[in-house]
């Protein structure tokens, strides 16, 4: 029996852990991937307070600033363990967690921080060709693209940031997005405009990426011309990489008519995490907080993920020492 099982350990789920751990919670963080969610693949973290690692002010990578905060999270108490969460009863005063090596475990509270995945650029050829060229993740695959030609689509920090990254490796390297203008933050914007190996191509949208076992070409069409023209790798390199950083798709279908969500199937939560009840009662649910990227929010950053994970973890705390009053609690024992 745990006081809160936080399922997921990305930001907002470690930074949960921490503080439900040192509140002397029982606390255990099921992760059924990599530590860090999508933060561990960012080259570096420019924009969390106080993100450096040294006397030269050097910008700490994602994977960094994920091992600090595991290890914290684990200095005051927490359980990390690896488990692909696939049911929760999240009606009962007694909530359960289902793995999908059928492990079980129970808890008074708990936390979904289960993050979202990079959504796909959406054309044909993509699927087949993905790890074959087709990547999302530059901090992972930029090696292999060491003086070739790389596409970046997509006009977001994500997209510009990892473009800019991939000019360390690449020989060229396109940021190609639907608008006329980037969604990114103006200071990523001006060191792109100011970076030689980086061209843009506006108003223009992926049609169609072309190979046999390996990307050979991409067909683009401009949305306001509607002109579609074929790029073919160059005949010495044999082919290219595309880079897909057009958005996430939030991790929330296994509560599905559960949660309330938006139309975009991000979790709705009043201002202390607590989980909204899909009937649209405007009730919350008894014991259940979400935290992180995948809850409703205007801003996806690791400061907001950990700020979630900080307060769904306080407001646990408070929900189980009252709905167990009486009880001990501290070690899980009802």
């Amino acid at each position: 029996m745990y006081d809160v099982v936080v399922i997921g350990g990305g930001p907002a789920g470690l930074s949960a852990g921490l503080y439900a751990a040192r509140a002397k919670m029982n606390t255990l963080i099921l992760e059924k991937d990599k530590v860090g969610g999508q933060i561990v693949i960012t080259h570096e973290i420019a924009n969390y307070p106080g993100c450096v690692t040294g006397a030269n002010d050097n910008l700490a990578s994602g994977a960094e600033l994920v091992g600090r905060m595991k290890e914290q999270a684990l200095s005051f108490g927490a359980e990390l363990k690896k488990g692909n969460v696939v049911d929760v009863d999240i009606h009962s005063l007694i909530k359960t967690v289902t793995c999908k090596d059928g492990t079980t475990y129970e808890a008074k509270s708990v936390i979904v921080a289960t993050g979202a995945n990079p959504r796909p650029i959406g054309c044909p050829g993509e699927k087949e060709l993905a790890g074959k060229g087709v990547s999302y993740c530059a901090t992972c695959d930029a090696n292999f693209y060491v003086d070739f030609e790389v596409f970046v689509i997509g006009g977001g920090d994500s997209a510009v940031e990892e473009a800019l990254y991939l000019t360390k490796f690449a020989r060229k390297v396109t940021v190609v997005h639907r608008r006329d203008t980037l969604r990114a933050a103006k200071s990523i914007q001006e060191r792109a405009f100011q970076n030689p190996k980086i061209s843009f191509l506006w108003d223009t949208v992926v049609e169609e990426i072309k190979g046999d076992g390996l990307v050979e070409s991409i067909v683009f069409r401009n949305k306001k011309t509607g002109e579609v023209w074929e790029h073919t790798a160059d005949e010495d390199d044999g082919t290219f990489g595309v880079f897909g950083f057009v958005g996430y798709i939030p991790s929330t279908e296994m509560f599905s008519g559960q949660i309330m969500s938006t139309s975009s199937g991000y979790f709705k939560a009043d201002e202390t995490m607590k989980a909204l009840r899909a009937d649209n009662s405007g009730e919350c649910f008894d014991g259940v907080f979400v935290a992180g990227d995948c809850r409703a929010k205007s801003l996806m950053q690791v400061v907001t993920a950990a700020s979630d994970g900080a307060i769904a973890a306080t407001a646990a705390e408070k929900y189980v020492e009252e709905a167990f009053a009486g009880e001990e609690y501290t070690r899980g024992v009802a």
